[in-house]
């Protein structure tokens, strides 16, 4: 059984894909400081899974806190980085914090790696990278522009460390630039839980339309778009999940044709915020009024993907639709006021 280090697998993505990899039979240890998370999630894996997680209580840019871990677990196989800020908002508001954070703990994660030698590394990315694209559906190929807030920033030095790190010491890596993930696993026992106000779409419109804020506010009716809202892509969470296993196997096959690969991960939609809210009226059967405000600071007009390279080579494709994502993450958002 190959042993996979998930940092960050408390949080929404790192969960979802701690079920994925269980699922295939891989054993997973979660490191989390639980900055942004909560244990509640590693409680929906067990229920899910019926398997207790190894868990270490770590914030990543500790380097000797860090290395307990690795001495307890010498013989990882893999390490699947998703620990890192990631409110785009918050980002420009503290910049020096996300700039710390998000490198100190890859940076940390890269020193034993390279020590411990362990051969695959899988990086959370982000399709921020682009910043504003001249066109979409965006691929691999496109050009990385100025981000458009530190977060986005922060994942491009990522990626270039990567590269470098790669390109010298042989480390299998793979890149996976996200778009938008929503929804929770179809159990209701997992999904997306934002630690104060949400920051992302989809758990602001649950919490809003169930009674937890008051007031939903559309950040910007006056794009250059079909409805005057943003454009985004909405992947499911659990489609994205799956991609990392994938990726993985990808690179335990010696598939990949560089040390470092780049795959970008969505459902190939543009989809505005109106038409999501819609979406979520349709799969809740409620109504869903809504402020227009102004534009907020660091997002871009439009951004959905191409994943025709991800298709062709890891054999990854989104199975679920985004009335699929709002029906899974209405029942997840039930749920939790259930068990309360």
């Amino acid at each position: 059984m190959k042993k996979i280090l998930v940092s960050g697998g408390a949080g929404y993505i790192g969960s979802h894909t701690i079920v994925d990899l269980l699922s295939r039979g891989y054993e997973v240890i979660c490191a989390d400081n639980f900055s942004r998370s909560t244990p509640h999630s590693l409680e929906g894996i067990s229920q899910i899974t019926g398997r207790q997680i190894i868990r270490y209580t770590v914030d990543l840019c500790d380097a000797a806190a860090t290395a307990l871990l690795f001495q307890d677990h010498p013989d990882l196989s893999g390490i699947i980085h998703f620990a890192a800020f990631k409110a785009v908002g918050e980002s420009v508001e503290e910049p020096l914090r996300y700039y710390r954070n998000n490198l100190g703990s890859l940076m940390t994660l890269l020193h034993f790696t390279e020590k411990y030698k362990i051969p695959h590394f899988i990086f959370s990315s982000s399709c921020t990278v682009y910043g504003e694209p001249d066109h979409c559906p965006l691929d691999e190929q496109a050009p990385l522009k100025t981000a458009q807030s530190p977060y986005g920033a922060t994942k491009q030095m990522c990626e270039r460390i990567l590269q470098d790190v790669s390109a010298r010491t042989g480390m299998k890596t793979i890149l996976l630039r996200y778009f938008n993930p929503a929804g929770a696993h179809p159990s209701g026992l997992l999904g997306e839980l934002p630690l104060g106000k949400p920051q992302n779409l989809v758990p602001a419109i649950t919490q809003f339309a169930i009674g937890k804020i008051k007031g939903f506010e559309v950040h910007g009716t006056d794009y250059p778009t079909r409805d005057g809202s943003c454009i985004r892509d909405y992947i499911h969470i659990m489609d994205l999940a799956r991609a990392h296993t994938l990726a993985l196997e990808y690179l335990e096959k010696n598939r990949n044709g560089e040390s470092c690969e780049i795959f970008n991960l969505g459902s190939g939609q543009g989809t505005t915020v109106l038409e999501a809210i819609h979406a979520f009226e349709q799969a809740s059967g409620r109504p869903l009024p809504y402020q227009a405000g102004p534009r907020r600071p660091g997002d871009v007009i439009a951004a959905y993907a191409d994943y025709s390279r991800a298709k062709k080579l890891l054999g990854w494709e989104p199975r679920f639709s985004l009335l699929q994502i709002m029906e899974d993450a209405w029942r997840w958002e039930k749920n939790l006021v259930k068990n309360v």
